[in-house]
């Protein structure tokens, strides 16, 4: 198998480096059949590179441990299902698996590219084949998967211990892909502009293959949190990481250019800013491929330092000044002929998001490379820790959900006072009336208030658009559920974009809950002993030994009760005198308005081969709130240490996540003709169809 991974790896070298060499060749001499050719060698390079995964899968299943990347991430003690991931849990074999995506997605891209960027395509297949030339050589050359050991060892090292979760299946492909998917959009409009295509022909290739990119890189981050939160033990869900940051400050690129590629498409404007961003978004992706691949940046994500780092550094470089040099080059030719009618107006309003998207990216991108410049210039060794990050992106990010709410109900080229009026009101009194019912509640922090009222706001706005068309197609006859459907199919990338919308009001309440009201206490329990917060009774009811050859594992019984706090008012008043938040009980005596609703087995187990902690939190989970309890350790009489939390709304942080799918795979279904409409229905609606267009 390793011979065939080889040879496999090698002819796909030289397809590549054909096919980006005919394509430019073809087109400069005016050779079709050549072009031709060189298309055909892209489509084989993914034939290539699967075969080479193929090999590299098969010596996992085999456990052929004389391949040295197999025998550093598998044993046969291992759960089989994890052989399969093993595939690209270590460096060699993620970056065979980020050539594979970018072989696939460059072969479907190409195969259905629109005719009318015929003549552009050489460039775009040339580029495409010069990104996979350079995955093949550094997989040939400087990260072989297939390197063999001189002495076959009996067992193999086994996968890291942190990667043996179910969110090893989609996290980390859904990352890579995320990230190398950019490369798709980045081609084509690349191709264009070096063909002297300055038009936009290539809009809807660039958006479409921008939102896969976009929506794959959100559900990876999405699901790297909820993965972070369930297994790693520190009760968090999003550190601020860098690599963590590289993923994040793309995809903020990418929503920018989502929503600005839509006012290019509607008014012809903002070419030249759409170009632009497509470059960042590029460039920061292999600023992340930098960083993760032996980077000078630490992460607890990066895998070890080696010489890629340099490598990808120097593609990093190379990327950017191919970038913006033929930016520059294009930039007379890409101006608009139109400028911008009113300040109050749908493409200001994405204007003035992209500022903000963009400041977030900045502050996030200096955050991680402030510490390399601090080293180079001062060789001192610091770190930008998270509030850092959250004092900085904190109120930008508010200013981006108050214009979710703002700039999609806002009409094309200018606003009257009667729209504003129109649209605005009753969202303005909802969120008003929202933060003055929590005042009157009594919640305390006023800047979650605030935000919790801006939330309200943005929903009640896409609530009301959603109310007037789908009340006037039930008028028409319709039933309300095929009502709001065919108001949906009528424009899906701007309803696609409302369900994105709210998924992302769904991810502002959890982190709102989280950051702002989470409780936290520690203790340690004997079994038989309790420990009360809030309205929580955790008791130590059984515990267990789960060892194995290859790790030292422990696991707890907890019995969860919901309380009557009046029940334990004396306790919870010393402990909150002595600036606790919980406390320790002793008896086991249950109370008179205890009620048993759960029961945990937080987990803790230790790998000998990698000194590694390893720790599953024992989690209950309402939509109200969840009681998070890590188990940090087992002591040596008997008890177990604990640190336990309540995280109010932590359940919308994952609920978010179907609801950013669905929102995506509607902004991307392709668009059913325009319905005939009633002329009752269309009377009611012109004037705002006409001002809005494509969302």
């Amino acid at each position: 198998m390793a011979d065939l991974g080889v040879m496999a790896l090698l002819l796909g070298l030289a397809l590549s480096a054909y096919a980006a060499i005919g394509a430019i060749v073809g087109e400069k001499t005016g050779m079709a059949e050549l072009v031709v050719s060189a298309r055909r060698a892209l489509y084989m390079t993914t034939l290539a590179v699967t075969v080479a995964s193929g090999a590299l899968i098969n010596a996992f299943v085999q456990n052929d441990f004389s391949i040295k990347y197999v025998a550093d991430h598998s044993n046969t003690l291992m759960d089989r299902a994890f052989v399969w991931v093993a595939f690209y849990a270590g460096n060699e074999g993620s970056l065979l698996y980020i050539l594979l995506a970018l072989a696939l997605m460059s072969a479907l891209s190409v195969w259905f590219a629109p005719k009318r960027l015929a003549r552009s395509m050489p460039w775009t297949i040339a580029i495409l084949a010069i990104i996979q030339l350079f995955y093949f050589i550094v997989l040939s050359f400087a990260a072989n998967p297939f390197e063999l050991l001189d002495t076959i060892p009996l067992d193999g090292r086994g996968i890291n211990p942190l990667l043996t979760h179910t969110g090893m299946f989609s996290h980390p492909p859904m990352l890579m892909g995320g990230l190398i998917a950019i490369t798709i959009p980045f081609a084509f409009v690349s191709g264009a502009l070096i063909a002297g295509n300055y038009g936009d022909d290539w809009i809807d290739v660039a958006r479409v293959s921008a939102i896969l990119a976009w929506g794959i890189l959100g559900s990876g981050m999405l699901i790297g949190a909820w993965w972070a939160y369930t297994i790693l033990g520190w009760g968090g869900y999003w550190a601020w990481d860098p690599i963590e940051n590289v993923a994040l400050m793309p995809w903020l690129v990418l929503t920018a250019f989502i929503h600005s590629i839509m006012v290019q498409k509607r008014r012809g404007m903002f070419r030249m800013w759409n170009v632009a961003l497509l470059n960042i978004a590029f460039v920061l992706a292999q600023l992340g491929m930098f960083i993760n691949r032996g980077g000078p940046v630490v992460s607890v994500h990066s895998f070890a330092a080696s010489a890629l780092g340099i490598i990808f550094l120097t593609f990093m470089l190379a990327s950017l000044v191919f970038a913006f040099a033929l930016f520059l080059w294009r930039m007379p030719q890409l101006k608009s002929d139109r400028a911008m009618e009113s300040f109050v107006s749908r493409e200001a309003s994405f204007l003035i998001n992209n500022f903000l998207f963009l400041s977030v990216m900045a502050v996030t991108l200096w955050g991680v490379l402030y510490p390399l410049f601090s080293d180079l210039a001062r060789d001192v060794s610091v770190s930008v820790s998270a509030p850092y990050f959250d004092r900085a992106n904190g109120p930008v990010l508010l200013g981006i959900v108050v214009m979710m709410g703002i700039g999609p109900l806002l009409p094309w080229r200018k606003t009257s006072a009667r729209s504003l009026k129109q649209w605005f009101v009753w969202p303005t009194l909802i969120g008003v009336l929202t933060i003055g019912v929590l005042v009157a509640l009594g919640v305390q922090r006023p800047i979650a208030i605030f935000a919790f009222g801006v939330v309200a706001f943005v929903a009640a706005s896409i609530s009301e658009e959603w109310w007037r068309g789908t009340s006037a197609r039930h008028r028409s006859g319709d039933n309300w559920l095929l009502a709001w459907w065919r108001l949906v199919n009528s424009n899906r990338p701007r309803h696609g974009g409302y369900i994105v919308h709210i998924s992302i009001l769904m991810l502002g309440l959890g982190i709102i809950g989280t950051n702002f009201y989470q409780q936290r206490t520690d203790g340690a329990l004997a079994l038989g002993e309790s420990l009360v917060i809030d309205n929580y009774r955790i008791e130590y009811v059984d515990n267990g030994d789960e060892s194995r050859a290859d790790r030292i594992a422990q696991w707890a019984e907890m019995s969860v009760y919901e309380i009557d706090p009046e029940d334990y008012e004396q306790e919870k008043s010393f402990a909150a005198a002595q600036g606790s938040s919980g406390f320790t009980l002793k008896d086991s005596t249950l109370r008179p308005n205890d009620e048993l609703v759960d029961t945990i087995e937080p987990w803790h187990g230790f790998y000998l081969d990698f000194n590694m902690a390893s720790v599953r939190s024992g989690i209950r989970s309402t939509i109200a709130e969840d009681l998070y309890v890590i188990p940090r350790d087992f002591l040596a009489d008997g008890r177990i240490s604990l640190a336990v939390s309540i995280n109010p709304l932590a359940w919308w942080l994952w609920a978010s996540g179907p609801f950013f799918i669905i929102g995506t795979m509607v902004a991307l279904w392709p668009q059913a003709a325009v319905e005939r409409r009633p002329k009752r229905l269309a009377s009611k609606t012109s004037a705002k169809d006409d001002s809005e267009g494509e969302n």
